[in-house]
């Protein structure tokens, strides 16, 4: 069985598409409250699949030959699954809550490779 980090992105222009954030606080809590729920569901129907079960991202620094920078990138969160190619890892997040009920862009699916020499 091989692993895949799944990474959660979101964008300000999905945020903006979505109307998030045009909605009033008791929509937006009521739609906050049944994403999470959906979320938990997803998580339990998944659950064989999931190695690390991950969680939000927050801010990023970039380290490098030239030191430490603030950076911003589109990660919102991650999870790690397991499953026998990428295409059927990909199919996991079909309708996501992610994207589905809170204003996310999408998943990413990335397959995690052994180290080379181990």
């Amino acid at each position: 069985m091989k692993h895949f980090l799944a990474v959660y992105t979101g964008t300000q222009v999905s945020r903006e598409s979505s109307g998030w954030d045009s909605l009033d606080a008791a929509e937006r809590d009521k739609l906050q409250v049944q994403g999470i729920k959906s979320w938990q569901v997803w998580m339990e129907v998944n659950g064989e699949q999931i190695v690390v079960a991950g969680g939000p991202l927050g801010k990023t620094k970039l380290i490098s030959s030239d030191g430490v920078s603030d950076v911003a990138n589109n990660l919102c969160g991650f999870v790690v699954v397991a499953a026998e190619d990428i295409d059927i890892a990909a199919a996991l997040f079909a309708g996501h809550p992610h994207f589905s009920i809170f204003p996310g862009d999408g998943v990413e699916i990335i397959e995690c490779l052994p180290t080379p020499g181990s």
